[in-house]
């Protein structure tokens, strides 16, 4: 399943720092708004998952 960021975790107040973790590039992000995670790049690798603070980065199926 892909990773999705949850909007009511995601401050979106800063430049996320999750992309500059992401080693292929798969996290992006427009200004300020919620960083996207482009599901064809997406490996799975979890780093995203392990560095959140706010533990807004999940797989797909975890919510429901």
């Amino acid at each position: 399943m892909a990773l999705t960021i949850d909007p009511g975790r995601c401050p979106q107040s800063h430049r996320c720092p999750l992309i500059a973790i992401c080693p292929v590039e798969a996290i992006s992000q427009e200004g300020f708004s919620l960083p996207k995670i482009d599901p064809e790049l997406c490996i799975e690798c979890g780093q995203c998952m392990e560095h959140c603070g706010r533990q807004a980065v999940y797989k797909a199926e975890q919510h429901g």
